[in-house]
């Protein structure tokens, strides 16, 4: 007799390896999924990112970056431009990258500065005065001076390089001009029957949205009004319009379709759809408590710190999305001294400790000695720019 036995039908027993080798495939699979639940938070493509993107750059056992001198106090106006800084002082402007190197130094002398950035563009000006100053990435492609003879109020530009300034005009309570993305003028509008007080060109390049207060009697009504770009003289009144209940708007911001306008009693969201243009899509108000930080440059959501008192370290950090509905709430027991959002992340800073969150308010990262930081700018990709009061630090979370 043959020891070994045939199979039936021609057929072989399956290889021991082969099954041990499935069930292992199989195991690392369910493992992974696990993983992903638990640590979902963690896991993005934003490790990945700020893995390549910093793998180079040197920084301690905490995450800080090797700091910087940003040649300024903290009392300047500090903008994450993309991953670069922009300071904004009386004394010039100037943009360095994540890392501290210089690219631009514009030294002039501003009574009010202000600044603000939308994705690789950035501006700088002096409300007030005549100076403004226009960076797309590291380089300065455009500035107004004294020789403009008109009296800076407010500017903004848009991710695609729309700018529109508000100034002071003879006769007229407000004038916008609005200059296309190679920094041509397209369109002086001039309001004589409402205060125009900000401005900003929708992302499409289609409509000019402004913040327009007007008087009634003794009280004050505000609104944002939508104008086409490609309007005739003869055409003065907006082509839309969304009441704001009277509050001083402090922000604006486009995203995914909408326009958001923050103001001192409540956050405001507005449909940019052609149909439903200037249609309110939702609005939060807070006009029981005092607003003492807030940010609307996370995805879809506005970040608001609110109190029950002007004074004091009780507080309640609270996110919204643009129906007005809260998606998150976090009390908060501590003095906050900067608060700053971008993409999924909420940076909140204290006197020894920055804390990042998700949109959820889920804890994503901690840092515990911000060596005397005073400033935080969250950026998109979950690193933090950490600024004291003569230097500036980028931290990256493991």
């Amino acid at each position: 007799m043959n020891d070994r036995q045939e199979v039936p039908n021609g057929k072989k027993k399956p290889n021991i390896l082969v099954r041990l080798l499935a069930f292992l495939v199989t195991l690392a699979l369910i493992f992974g999924a696990v993983t992903l639940v638990v640590y979902r938070d963690r896991l993005n493509f934003d490790v990945i990112r700020r893995y390549f993107a910093y793998r180079s750059l040197e920084r301690n056992d905490s995450g800080q970056a090797e700091s910087f001198a940003h040649e300024g106090s903290t009392r300047d106006i500090f903008v994450s431009a993309g991953e670069n800084l922009l300071v904004c002082s009386t004394t010039g402007v100037r943009l360095f990258s994540g890392s501290g190197t210089q690219y631009a130094n514009e030294q002039i002398v501003m009574e009010q500065p202000v600044a603000m950035a939308a994705g690789e563009w950035s501006l700088a000006y002096d409300a007030g005065g005549k100076s403004l100053y226009l960076f797309r990435d590291k380089e300065k492609v455009f500035s107004l001076g004294a020789d403009n003879g008109k009296t800076i109020l407010s500017a903004r530009v848009n991710e695609n390089g729309w700018l529109a300034v508000v100034t002071q005009a003879a006769s007229y309570k407000g004038s916008v001009t609005v200059y296309n993305p190679q920094q041509q003028p397209v369109l002086q509008l001039n309001r004589s029957s409402g205060f125009v007080m900000d401005a900003v060109v929708t992302e499409d390049g289609k409509y000019l949205a402004t913040v327009t207060v007007s008087q009634s009697g003794a009280s004050f009504a505000s609104s944002l009004d939508f104008y086409r770009l490609d309007r005739t003289e003869e055409e003065t009144e907006p082509d839309a319009s969304c009441t704001l209940d009277g509050s001083v708007i402090l922000d604006l911001r486009e995203q995914d379709g909408t326009m958001w306008a923050l103001g001192d009693t409540g956050v405001f969201a507005v449909s940019l759809a052609e149909k439903n243009l200037g249609e309110r899509k939702g609005a939060y108000s807070y006009s029981e408590q005092y607003l003492k930080e807030f940010s609307l440059e996370g995805d879809g959501y506005a970040a608001l710190l609110l109190g029950k008192y002007r004074a004091g370290t009780q507080a309640q950090l609270l996110v919204t999305d643009e129906a007005g509905e809260v998606t998150g709430t976090l009390d908060i027991g501590e003095q906050v001294l900067s608060l700053s959002a971008a993409g999924r992340y909420i940076a909140v800073l204290t006197a020894d400790r920055l804390d990042i969150y998700t949109s959820d308010l889920r804890l994503y990262d901690s840092l515990s000695g911000t060596q005397n930081a005073q400033k935080v700018l969250m950026r998109a990709d979950g690193t933090a720019m950490l600024i004291g009061a003569k230097t500036a630090r980028l931290y990256i979370p493991g």
